[in-house]
């Protein structure tokens, strides 16, 4: 049976409901995340947008106004950024529906929009779905905490070490 899937904009009673349900698969996702993305909403920095499949949770992404990767903020690039779906909603085009409202939202402020993936393996699958989409990599390299790596440098293979990828987009409609 395929599920009806909503997507709509993040409200206040969410921050909790997200938060616990990373808690249950083991993710550390604070309610004070969503709280700051509420926020940022709320002053127009980011925008937020929640999946729920039969009403119930499913995932988010988010659309950052105000990233910190120095060419994203350079050429008013808005970044796409924070995308999840819960583990058992996969697989079902949540995470593509997702995306198509928030490259659809950064389309009214600008022709590209911006994305990044961390480099380890639990990013095999988002790294396949953004070239799929027609991301690329914007050609500087990889970076570790917002700082471009030299030839020879030593990092952590964890959630910090990105490439950051750009698309073009039109608005709809």
């Amino acid at each position: 049976m395929r599920s009806h899937v909503q997507i709509r904009l993040l409200d206040e009673p969410d921050a909790q409901t997200i938060s616990a349900a990373f808690k249950e698969i083991g993710w550390g996702k604070p309610v004070s995340q969503y709280q700051r993305y509420l926020d940022e909403q709320a002053a127009g920095t980011r925008v937020c947008f929640v999946a729920t499949a039969n009403s119930d949770f499913a995932g988010y992404v988010t659309v950052n106004f105000r990233p910190s990767y120095p060419v994203f903020v350079g050429e008013s690039i808005p970044e796409i950024q924070d995308l999840n779906v819960l583990p058992h909603f996969r697989r079902q085009g949540i995470g593509t529906r997702l995306l198509d409202r928030a490259e659809g939202k950064a389309a009214k402020s600008s022709d590209i929009v911006g994305i990044a993936v961390g480099l380890h393996p639990g990013y095999n699958a988002a790294q396949r779905l953004y070239v799929r989409r027609g991301y690329i990599p914007d050609g500087r390299g990889i970076t570790y905490r917002n700082h471009y790596l030299k030839e020879g440098a030593h990092v952590v293979l964890d959630d910090e070490l990105l490439l950051h990828f750009v698309k073009k987009v039109t608005t709809r409609g």
